[in-house]
């Protein structure tokens, strides 16, 4: 089990998740695996966080066009995207840079 501390920052991504921004979770690995990815975390979010709309979150099996994510302040495509390992105490940012005008 991984301790994870996720932030789910303005855009409207806070409001799928009862207007919660900050979310410390443990979450535990997939299929018997012995290390945590992003894609569990992704999965696992999806069925305990979000309250509504999920599409608006994820497509498929991955976050929609439009969120940034960031692990340990790095951008997740510079360490694997679904594949990057989690390890506990990381921390996830989720940014939406979609806005409406």
């Amino acid at each position: 089990m991984a301790e994870i501390f996720m932030f789910l920052y303005s855009g409207g991504l806070e409001l799928l998740c009862d207007s919660k921004k900050i979310h410390n979770v443990n979450v535990e690995q997939q299929n018997g695996e012995d290390k945590l990815i992003m894609k569990d975390l992704l999965s696992w979010v999806r069925t305990n966080l979000i309250k509504e709309r999920p599409e608006m979150f994820m497509k498929g099996d991955t976050v929609r066009p439009g969120v940034l994510v960031l692990v340990n302040d790095c951008d997740w495509e510079l360490s694997g995207q679904l594949s990057t390992t989690l390890e506990d105490k990381d921390v996830v940012v989720f940014i939406s840079t979609l806005h409406g005008g």
